[in-house]
């Protein structure tokens, strides 16, 4: 009797061993699916305050931009007349000094002539500076001593800015500055007024307007 008793007992021990793994595997699975995981996915959205950016414009699209900028630029050179192209220079906010010097002498020397006579004077000045026989500035080269009679005290007269004769002149220096219009006296460095003969052993170029030009 004691035996069966004990083979009950252990009988039911066991059970109980039994029923209590399952039951902690059971809680087990039941807690990984009530804890939060990390899923990893192929898409989310995702917001980051940044600034925008533009997107750079692929090769053949700024190939294109490239040759809208060239076509813009040989459009506003290639003029058909000296005149439309002082008409299409921008006037500067501000005039560089060496600027003001080269239009300041057109506008005194050559004011009241022609395009032509105006850009072939600002041209000699332009040519003064580069030829290493005069200074190497427009301003060195209008206030050499004794080079040009509007010169007085190393200061040149009041020019009246807001006046057409002036828009005139800061245009016509700004062509012959680039050298992007041929002087009808090309290569000259001296000239003087048609009324006066200073007898000089110089070989003429050209006369423009009221001025006569040498080499």
């Amino acid at each position: 009797m004691k035996s069966k008793l004990n083979q009950a007992s252990f009988a039911a021990v066991t059970a109980s061993m039994i029923a209590l793994l399952f039951s902690a595997d059971g809680s087990g699975a039941a807690a990984e699916e009530r804890t939060p995981v990390a899923i990893e996915s192929d898409s989310f959205t995702q917001f980051i305050s940044e600034p925008v950016i533009q997107q750079l414009p692929a090769e053949s699209e700024e190939n294109e931009i490239q040759d809208e900028a060239i076509v813009e630029s040989d459009e506003a050179i290639s003029a058909r007349t000296l005149a439309e192209l002082v008409s299409a220079q921008s006037a500067p906010a501000k005039l560089s000094r060496e600027m003001h010097c080269l239009a300041g002498a057109i506008y005194f020397e050559a004011r009241g002539e022609s395009l032509a006579g105006q850009l072939a004077v600002g041209s000699v000045i332009v040519e003064r500076s580069k030829s290493g026989r005069f200074p190497d500035s427009y301003c060195g080269v209008v206030f050499q001593r004794s080079q040009f009679s509007f010169v007085r005290g190393n200061r040149m007269p009041t020019i009246r800015t807001r006046s057409a004769a002036w828009r005139k002149a800061v245009a016509v220096a700004q062509i012959a500055d680039s050298d992007a219009w041929e002087s009808p006296a090309e290569g000259a460095l001296f000239f003087h007024a048609t009324r006066v003969r200073p007898g000089w052993r110089l070989t003429r170029i050209a006369r423009v307007d009221n001025h006569v030009f040498y080499r």
